[in-house]
């Protein structure tokens, strides 16, 4: 896999919202509050692996790094959940971000 895109990982997500169907309620905008308050759970969980291992063992230590990653595809699974929720497609979000990153690089 050469490039690892929002489209691949909105289908993953899609997937697997359907296969839970009968288990999971259904992303919408009702539930986009929760689906961030679970990123934002996960975000801690990223952050306390940065605290009790330290950069240098995400680094080196194969086993920190694969948890430290693992933590942080969780924040990109509920990312693209609250995502779905709102509908917000892949195109709404490239021209935003591009307009962001525009802003950005005028701002100093």
């Amino acid at each position: 896999m050469d490039n690892f895109s929002f489209q691949e990982m909105q289908a993953i997500q899609k997937q697997l919202q359907e296969k839970y169907k009968d288990k999971w309620r259904p992303l919408s905008p009702e539930i986009g509050k929760d689906q961030l308050l679970y990123l934002l759970i996960e975000l801690g969980e990223v952050a306390d692996v940065m605290k009790k291992s330290g950069n240098q063992k995400i680094m080196e230590d194969t086993e920190v790094r694969k948890h430290f990653i693992e933590e942080m595809c969780d924040v990109l699974l509920y990312f693209n959940d609250v995502m779905l929720c709102y509908d917000i497609s892949i195109e709404e979000l490239k021209t935003v971000y591009l307009q962001k990153h525009k802003r950005n690089m005028e701002r100093w």
